[in-house]
């Protein structure tokens, strides 16, 4: 099992690029830069790779609305070229809000979308002319344009004609395209107790036509990891914050794929009081609302016995990569003695 973990969209990226070297030293072996409607990952994963030697650089999640499917693809290879083939392109669809809101750009066909990009970034990466005739039409089409474009290859070798995809899917159907046409997947607020209950048949489907190619599926999860007594309120605020954000606050009312999923869960009442209340504007309360059971089950916060039996819940689902937020007075040591517990 690899230990990964995330940066935070509202830091600096020069206090971000600091953190990442930490995280490096302490042995972490993917780091997760996010992007959203923050300043740019691009930025940042090319200031990474200068700065660092060892660890995986992964977006985490780049969104693919906001860029063409060439660009992303020429983005990923030229960062991988850079970083000496230590990149993971993390993609995701966002959600309406975001899309449509921040680019200005229809929320339409995203897993048509999202399988298109990945199956363009990987005949970029291979070097074969650029065609595609569904969602994207390239080269455009006579009447589309000026009927001049054709198709081209990626001018440069890439590091590797193969960087890892992981998609972040929550729905059933993006569950599925994860494991069929993905290297690894990035799921949010992870029980592994509801794993097989709530996907298990669409990761069942989309393994079943899944390429060998692409080895066995990757699993990313974990939570918030506090380990140190006095640390737990603090560790547990966190959780509360960020979780009531997610459930309560994200996407629009009836467009809240999170809140869709704790619902899942089992917990349709309280994710739907949740909503209300962090609408309303009563965050404190919203944060209140949240079931225990939901967040002792989806964090990494407890006795180092506890969160090591939490891991082996993990592991039983097929997780791969633990995934932290440390919390902790010396985050250092703590990342270190996980590192030894999943090694």
């Amino acid at each position: 099992m690899k230990l990964s973990a995330q940066l935070r969209y509202r830091d600096h990226p020069l206090e971000n690029a600091r953190i990442t070297q930490e995280l490096e030293r302490a042995g972490v072996d993917v780091v997760w830069v996010p992007e959203a409607y923050s300043f740019d990952s691009v930025s940042l994963m090319g200031f990474l790779s200068a700065r660092t030697e060892r660890i995986e650089l992964a977006f985490g999640i780049l969104p693919i609305f906001g860029r063409s499917p060439a660009v992303i693809a020429q983005t990923a290879a030229g960062l991988d070229a850079l970083s000496g083939g230590r990149l993971v392109l993390g993609l995701g669809a966002s959600g309406p809000q975001v899309v449509e809101g921040w680019h200005g750009v229809p929320y339409d066909r995203p897993l048509a979308r999202t399988r298109e990009v990945v199956d363009i970034c990987r005949k970029v990466w291979r070097r074969q002319p650029l065609t595609s005739n569904g969602v994207f039409e390239i080269p455009l089409p006579e009447g589309r344009g000026t009927g001049l474009g054709k198709a081209l290859k990626l001018i440069n070798h890439p590091e590797r004609e193969r960087i890892p995809i992981w998609l972040a899917a929550l729905g059933d159907r993006n569950v599925q395209m994860a494991a069929e046409i993905a290297e690894g997947w990035r799921p949010h607020i992870f029980m592994p107790e509801k794993v097989r209950e709530v996907w298990g048949g669409s990761l069942d489907a989309g393994i079943a036509k899944r390429s060998r190619e692409l080895g066995t599926l990757q699993i990313a999860a974990g939570g918030v990891l506090a380990i140190e007594d006095d640390m737990f309120d603090k560790a547990w605020s966190q959780v509360r914050q960020t979780t009531a954000l997610y459930v309560g606050g994200m996407g629009a009312k009836n467009s809240n794929f999170y809140n869709t999923l704790v619902q899942r869960y089992g917990f349709a009442d309280a994710a739907r009081s949740v909503q209300e209340l962090y609408l309303s504007g009563r965050k404190a309360e919203a944060e209140a609302a949240l079931p225990d059971d939901l967040l002792r089950r989806s964090n990494l916060i407890g006795t180092p016995a506890f969160v090591r039996e939490r891991v082996a819940a993990l592991r039983e689902v097929g997780v791969t990569h633990l995934h932290v937020n440390v919390v902790s007075s010396d985050s250092r040591k703590t990342l270190e003695r996980v590192k030894e517990w999943i090694s």
